[in-house]
């Protein structure tokens, strides 16, 4: 079996397939896949996206300082064939997942990205940031408006800030995937179906005909795009 630790091979048992795929998790959620001859990234985003302050110690989180410096080395990576963003998250801060959803989105590698479970606010651009987005069946995504906690002046200056960073993610979201910026907008506004909250939640199917997402698919499904896409590459 081989198992990866970033690039470098840590283990070694001879009983494993060559042909079969093998892979090791490491503390921050990075791993690496073979499958034949080729190398691929793994990435997941699991629980709060945290930003530029600290989370409680019991808040599952992910967090971006360690996510960005990762992804640059798999696009400066000669060996890695392409990368995996497997996601269940909550959301989270706002700059930060549009950080890490940028940078995604600039990769030319082949990348492509898996909602289990949920990928919902902020969750979002970073799931359609791929280029081809999958999503479980089961899997959940939750379209609601920029919500700020902490301190918010009552001014119109505060409240033309969130328009504005509203309007870039439904810009970037609509740029990186099949939704029109007005259907997302709809989606994100709707007041009929979240309790005390606006916002639209999506089970797999549903994401997909909204063509949010690409389609719905398994892990398997997203390691065949990846194979392919770097086989034509």
């Amino acid at each position: 079996m081989k198992i990866f630790n970033f690039n470098s091979e840590i283990e070694n048992n001879d009983d494993e397939n060559e042909e079969g795929s093998s892979g090791a998790l490491v503390n921050d959620g990075f791993f690496c896949v073979k499958r034949t001859e080729k190398l691929f990234a793994c990435l997941t985003i699991i629980g709060q996206i945290e930003g530029h302050y600290n989370l409680p110690a019991n808040v599952k989180t992910t967090k971006y300082e360690h996510i960005i410096p990762r992804i640059i080395s798999v696009e400066e990576d000669e060996n890695l064939s392409g990368l995996l963003l497997i996601l269940n998250t909550v959301g989270g801060d706002i700059e930060a997942g549009m950080a890490i959803a940028e940078l995604i989105s600039g990769m030319k590698k082949p990348t492509a990205s898996l909602v289990l479970g949920g990928g919902h606010s902020i969750g979002i651009p970073l799931a359609v940031s791929t280029d081809r987005s999958f999503i479980a069946e089961s899997a959940t995504m939750t379209v609601h408006p920029v919500r700020m906690s902490g301190v918010v002046m009552g001014v119109p200056q505060q409240f033309a800030y969130f328009q504005n960073m509203q309007e870039r993610i439904i810009e970037f979201v609509s740029r990186n995937s099949g939704i029109d910026s007005d259907r997302f907008r709809e989606l994100m506004l709707s007041s009929g179906q979240l309790v005390s909250d606006f916002g639209t939640v999506l089970a797999g199917r549903d994401a997909v005909r909204e063509k949010l997402i690409d389609c719905t698919g398994s892990v398997s499904d997203a390691f065949d795009y990846l194979f392919q896409m770097s086989e034509n590459g």
